[in-house]
Formats: C-alpha cells, structure tokens, sequence
C-alpha cells in the first residue's frame, strides 16, 4: 500500500515551532521560566551571571572586577590574566580530551585529516615557536591570508598563544584589499599558502600578496603554506615555507598569561565611508562571549560534531570555528571549498560521513540548495542531525520550512542566530530546548544582551513598528574599538543615544517580544552574509580610467539576500558596450574581490542628486525594486534623470 502523502505544513507569522520534549528534557536551557529566570539576572545582576560563566574557564590569575564601564568604554574582567589559546587546546588536554578529535578536515579535492587535541597543541605550540623565532612580540599585528586549512586555524591560536594580533583577511579578497588592510595595520608579518582550491581551479593567494607587499615597509616576515602546488616567487630573506619555519620547533610552548584586555584580533569589515573598519576585540571577554553563546545556543554536549560552514575570514569563522567550538572542547568539521563541487550534495555527503550533529549555515546557501533540487539531499542519510542554525543575514520563512523539514527532518530545532563583527558573538537567537521558534525572527536576546528598538527620539516603538535596534548595556564579547579610530568608534555606534549601541539594523518586535531584523540602515550591502560597503564599490568603479560617478545600491535576490547594482557615468566620449561593462565588473573584482563583482551595471548620462550634490540613492533603490520612482523628487537638481533611468531599466 503506498505512503499516504505528508501534509505540507503551512505558515504564517503566528505558527510557532516547539521544541519536542526529548529534546528540551536534555537540553542545558529546558523551559521558558529557566530562560526569563537566567536572563533576568543576566541583565540585572551581570557581574554574578557572568563571573560564574567564566569561573567554567582557565584563568592565570583571577579578574578583580568584572565590569568597568563608562561608555562608550568597557572593561570586562579587569585584573584577570589569561591565554585564549590555553583555554582552546591545553585544558582539554589537561582534562582528558587529548586523544579526542578537535578538528575533522576535508579538502575540496578530496583529501582528509583528523586532528585530535594533543596533535592541535603539538602543531601550534610548534607553529608558536616559529613565531617568536621570527622576532614576533606580544601586540605586533599579524595578517592571515588563507583557504579553509586547519593552519588558518592553528596560526590564529598560535598568534593569540603568543600575544600577537592577528587580523585575518578572507581568502577571496584582492591584492588591493589586502594592501588596505596591511597598511592601516602596520602588519610586521602575513602567513598565507601557495593557492587554495576553488571548484576545481586555483586561487592566487600567494601571488596577490605579493602584489600588496610592492612598497610595503613594516612586513618583514612571510610564512607560506604548500598547499596546491603552484609555482611561487619566495623573496629571500623575507618569505619562507610554512615546513620549514616549523622544521627544527619544539612541540611544546608555555602559554603566557595576558591582560584580559589585551588586543587578540583585528576584523576589518566595510563601512559606508570607503574605508574598512578594524573592529578590534579583546582577550578576557571575548573568550567568555563565545564560549557561552556555544554552550547554550548550540546546546553543545561532549559527544557532539559541530559543523560551521563559514570561512575564518569573517567574524562567523572567528567566533564559531576557531575559538567558540574549541573552547567547548567539540569536534569540529572544516571544508576548504565550495558547496556544490564536484556536486551539489557535498554537504549533506560530509554530514552523513562525518555523523555532523550541529549544522551551522547560512541562508545564502540554503536558498541555493532549493534552487539546486531535493534529490541532492534525498540520497544522503542526515538523521545524525540534532540542531540546525543560520547566520549571515534573516532567513526568509519558506527558506526556514525547507531547511527544517527537508535538512532536519521536522525534527530538528533552528537556531536563527542575529549578530555582528562588532558584538563578536550571537546577540540574539532562540535557546533550542526552550525558545518557541517563529520562522524568520531571530526571536529573544541572549543572556546579557538588553535589546530594544527604538524610534528616532530614542522612544521603545510599540509592537510591529519599525524602528533602530540597539543594545543598552554592555556585553562581554563587545569591540573595544575601532583600530587607531577612537573618534569613528564614538561616532559610528554610540552617537544615536547616549551610551546606547546602535547596531545600524532596522527592526521590529512583535507582540510577544520576537525580534525581526528587517535590514541595514546605512549603505551597506548584505551580500551571501558578507558585508560590503557601497561606498567601496563605487570608488572602485571610479578608480577605471572610463568611469566619472558611479552610484551603487542592493536588490533584494533570492539566493545572495542582496544583489549589487551600479549606476555608473562614463567619460565624455567613453562608449557604454556591453563589453565595457564587463571590463567593469572585472576591474571591481580586481581591486575588491570577486565577491564584489556587480550583478548589473546600468550606464546613465547622470545620477539623481539634490542641488547640494548628494546621490540621492533611496531613488535609486526604490527604482531597482520596482522598475518606477514614485517618491518625493521635488529635492533633485533635475527631475528629468530620473525619468531617463527608469526608460533605461525598461528597456534592459
């Protein structure tokens, strides 16, 4: 007889999902109560909810305070000494976890490693060594330029093991950004590989820094891992082989207590001005931050495998691969390529492998898979998974259903994670074993976390009214500040409302409390979970000898969240072809990378502005949505652009 057809469940913003009772039974948050009882006192009373968070960790000496704030400025932990990487590698093996595998790594072609937790403190008490071997101190910036290897892992903790600041860059951004990076900085050394491995083909890496490193004055070390194979320039003197540096180390390194305000990264992330912003975290609060968020948001349990699919690149692989997870003492999953080579199951194909547990994506992906089709999925055995999460930008409601019935088998809870390179970890997101989950809301604050949305008098706005999200109290995994800028910092985040952070996300609350992130505020595009800034865009297309003005704005995309177009003004007697426009998208690759490259490039003879020669980019934007304008032109130098653009879009 045949199986009677699965009723499709259908959604709305009142269906709610709750978590079965199995699981709320063994989870570490198990009802709604525990969850208003704990972060009540998180709010309240965070000196004492939070030194019992980080009493769990290891300290070298213990903090005097626990708090000192006086905004925009916090200091957590204050007195404490303490090292990131003692807490990720020796205390598990300290604690018996040393023959457990820390780090399951496969390669896109296909090649596999397993790493335990005393072959991880081995490799980066080594890789230490060869640090300091290189005249590398406490406090010396270092810039990480790498593909998904688990070195990308291991030289982050080396670098936190010995003080140094590393600041990694993603491994899909140009020579120009990584210059950007090198010069505000003032990098000492860069580790980076041969190449990485990208759908089948190779990615320059070494070659581009290179190309940053012409006329580069503080660098004077660079490490390379051999990794595809690819011939490479090595400068003597200054360049050598990752074996090599490593070749005559011990396996053995004392980690050194730090302040626990000592710097341990700087993230560079786009800002709406053209220049990227070094958002700088610390030790002590950071460490706690990601720890906490992973132990309840991913109800993490000793006998899990934890897979996050983002890069080290981006603050997700920061806080969720390299520290979050090895400070729980979990196994861990890395890929280094894409996921639909040499197929679109890859994933589900590593979950099934691997006994994945925890699964951690991002939208963009998911809206890719139903693109891709169910009999991807269909051929793998995914019962191993018990939570899933998303990250990188809000899930769309019928992106969410396919995902927890198609990937979790209507079993699974969705963690629908919203935070930020600046809040360092998850802000806010449902507690799997207690939170009713309505499908494309990140629902409640974490623990320590005081939400709001707020109009623009600095008024609570009242249910379903948009407003600015901020956050009114400190947070543990809060930025410090923004590299060498303190005054971008106060007037970037806290000039809104005084010492209120404002997150530069629009959003909503319902009636119950649920928080939904309805998107940015400022000209900041949300691309595949990235952030780009506009302004970046458009001076690159400025900076090719054809282009006069360019303007660039999102539209919303199905698979990316938001697509980048650009309206662009060419030179007296530059003609606007098709190949032009290709030559264009191309040069933005070059100078941004690839991930910036334009979905499509509208040539105009001008660009809305008003008489004091602002872009007008709301005009822009509404035009890219609805192929029409309809607001308020009254402001504009001449109204007539507008109607040129709108028969130029017609007719594309």
């Amino acid at each position: 007889m045949p199986k009677k057809a699965k009723k499709a469940i259908e959604i709305d913003e009142n269906t709610e999902f709750k978590p079965s009772k199995e699981f709320s039974k063994n989870a570490r948050v198990k009802s709604m109560a525990q969850y208003k009882r704990m972060h009540a006192e998180s709010i309240d009373k965070p000196n004492v909810f939070w030194a019992r968070e980080a009493k769990e960790l290891k300290w070298q000496k213990k903090w005097d305070k626990v708090l000192d704030w006086k905004a925009p400025n916090a200091k957590w932990f204050s007195g404490a000494k303490l090292n990131v990487c003692e807490n990720c590698v020796d205390r598990h093996v300290e604690e018996g976890r040393g023959n457990k595998a820390a780090i399951i790594w496969e390669g896109e072609p296909g090649d596999k490693r397993v790493i335990t937790y005393r072959q991880l403190l081995r490799d980066v008490s080594r890789f230490a060594n060869a640090l300091i071997a290189e005249g590398i101190k406490p406090k010396d910036n270092v810039i990480i330029y790498m593909p998904m290897t688990p070195e990308a892992t291991i030289a982050m903790l080396a670098c936190a093991r010995i003080g140094a600041v590393h600041s990694v860059v993603f491994g899909g951004f140009s020579a120009e950004s990584i210059k950007d990076r090198l010069d505000d900085s003032e990098a000492v050394a860069v580790i980076t590989c041969d190449g990485g491995w990208r759908r089948g083909g190779t990615v320059a890496l070494k070659a581009n820094v290179d190309e940053a490193l012409k006329g580069n004055k503080t660098v004077k070390t660079v490490i390379v891992q051999k990794r595809v194979g690819n011939d490479v320039t090595m400068k003597k003197g200054r360049d050598k082989w990752w074996d090599d540096a490593i070749a005559d180390m011990p396996g053995t390194h004392k980690p050194k207590g730090f302040n626990a305000e000592h710097p341990l990264f700087i993230l560079y992330t786009s800002g709406s001005t053209g220049k990227p912003k070094g958002i700088l975290h610390t030790a002590g609060g950071y460490m706690v931050g990601t720890y906490t968020t992973c132990k309840y948001i991913f109800d993490m349990k000793e006998d899990d495998v934890f897979w996050c699919t983002a890069d080290v690149g981006w603050i997700t692989g920061h806080s969720y691969i390299t520290y979050g997870p090895l400070l729980n003492g979990v196994t861990q999953i890395m890929y280094e390529g894409a996921p639909n080579y040499p197929e679109w199951n890859r994933f589900w194909s590593i979950i099934e492998e691997y006994g994945v547990s925890i699964f951690y994506t991002a939208p963009t992906a998911i809206r890719a898979f139903i693109k891709a089709g169910d009999e991807h999925v269909d051929k793998h055995d995914l019962s191993s998974l018990r939570l899933l999460g998303t990250v990188g930008e809000p899930i769309n409601p019928a992106a969410w259903l396919w995902y927890y019935e198609k990937i979790g088998g209507g079993r699974c809870p969705i963690v629908d994670t919203w935070w930020q390179t600046e809040t360092g970890a998850v802000m806010i997101s449902p507690l799997p074993g207690c939170t009713p989950i309505k499908p494309g809301t990140a629902t409640l604050p974490f623990f320590g976390v005081d939400a709001a949305i707020l109009d623009e008098e600095g008024n609570e706005c009242k249910p379903d009214v948009p407003g600015k999200l901020v956050i009114r109290k400190p947070w543990p995994s809060m930025l410090r500040n923004i590299y060498k800028d303190k005054k971008r910092y106060k007037d970037t985040y806290w000039s809104d409302y005084p010492g209120v952070y404002t997150a530069g996300d629009g959003a909503r609350k319902d009636k119950k409390g649920n928080i939904y992130i309805v998107g940015r505020l400022d000209d900041v595009l949300n691309v595949s979970g990235h952030r780009l800034g506009t302004a970046e865009v458009e001076s690159s297309l400025v900076s090719h000898k054809t282009v006069a003005e360019a303007a660039v704005v999102g539209k919303p995309h199905e698979i990316k969240g938001e697509s980048i177009v650009c309206f662009v003004t060419l030179k007296t007697g530059v003609k606007d072809t098709d190949a032009l426009k290709k030559e264009l998208r191309n040069h933005v690759g070059k100078v941004i990378g690839a991930i910036a490259k334009p979905d499509a490039i509208h040539f105009t003879p001008a660009l809305p502005k008003t008489r004091s020669g602002k872009i007008m980019r709301r005009l822009l934007k509404e035009l890219v949505k609805t192929g029409k304008v309809t607001g308020n032109v009254t402001t504009l130098e001449d109204s007539k652009v507008i109607d040129v653009l709108q028969k130029s879009m017609q007719a594309t």
